[in-house]
């Protein structure tokens, strides 16, 4: 159940890879990169994944994923079906852009877009309009065109609507490098002694402050309360023990986790994910998403 590396290939003498590419394809897995993608489906409707959601798609469909986040769409097609030409793909590697922002002041305006691109995002059909035939003119152009086309692009992207986050908080934070100090000490605490019963006061003493006075604290940096951020933080992982290891008995898995009562996990289940448990292990492994990305 473990992703599919794609490796990607940038052409010589180019720093980002534009294409097309049809349905059944080679890179129509369960798959992951270390390239940020902009994925525009152009034809057929179907299920796709993006980390731990799930979603229907349709013609028009515009997602932007950061670096590493695990990705398929599978289109509903008849078995001896061949589209010549489903979706229009971007790709490009983090040192481009990095070292984009770092030469010229004027790309900084792109750093949000592509933090927030980590957890995936789902833009809007007007943004996708915008999009797509500028993707479809820098696929066909070469030379320094290509640069200008490509940063249109990002650039519709940045200041686009509010686009719909799609993975959960466990592909957002890297906790690789978290500072020991504060509301990140906390959330580092609180991820490791996630099955633990712990409290707001708990974590409030550990980092110096009152428990008023860390709950505010911790809403501004996350955006949630402490007990919502916890209830999502063991669906996440809920969500990866029913996808690698299918032995495992739901409610074993709601106990392991943290969860007091199956009816209270289903629940948070439920709002966070917008099926069950049994629904989510049964989507994946009926659509294949583990053998058969795009």
């Amino acid at each position: 159940m473990q992703p599919d590396l794609e490796l990607v290939h940038i052409r010589k003498g180019e720093s980002f890879a534009a294409w097309r590419h049809g349905y059944p394809f080679r890179t129509v897995r369960w798959h992951y990169h270390p390239e940020y993608e902009i994925h525009l489906v152009v034809a057929t409707s179907g299920r796709f994944y993006i980390g731990d959601h799930i979603g229907r798609f349709e013609p028009g469909q515009l997602i932007m994923t950061g670096p590493n986040l695990p990705q398929n769409w599978i289109s509903d097609i008849e078995p001896d079906e061949i589209v010549p030409a489903r979706s229009l793909v971007l790709q490009f590697p983090q040192k481009f852009v990095d070292d984009s922002v770092a030469g010229m002041a004027e790309m900084e305006a792109i750093a949000p877009l592509l933090e927030r691109s980590h957890r995936g995002l789902l833009f809007d059909n007007v943004t996708s309009d915008k999009v797509r035939p500028l993707i479809e003119k820098l696929i066909e152009t070469r030379g320094i065109m290509r640069l200008a086309l490509f940063w249109e692009i990002l650039d519709v992207l940045a200041n686009a609507p509010e686009p719909e986050v799609l993975a959960s908080l466990s592909y957002e934070l890297d906790l690789s490098n978290i500072n020991e100090s504060g509301i990140n000490r906390a959330i580092a605490h609180l991820r490791e002694h996630l099955t633990d019963d712990i409290d707001e006061r708990d974590l409030a003493d550990m980092v110096g402050h009152t428990a008023s006075s860390f709950s505010r604290a911790f809403k501004r940096h996350t955006g949630t309360t402490l007990v919502r951020y916890k209830n999502q933080l063991r669906v996440d992982l809920a969500c990866l023990t029913l996808l690698t290891r299918p032995e495992v008995k739901i409610a074993q898995i709601c106990y392991e986790i943290g969860f007091s009562n199956i009816s209270n996990f289903n629940r948070h289940f439920q709002n966070l994910k917008g099926m069950s448990p049994s629904q989510f292990r049964a989507t994946f492994k009926a659509n294949g998403a583990f053998k058969a990305a795009g």
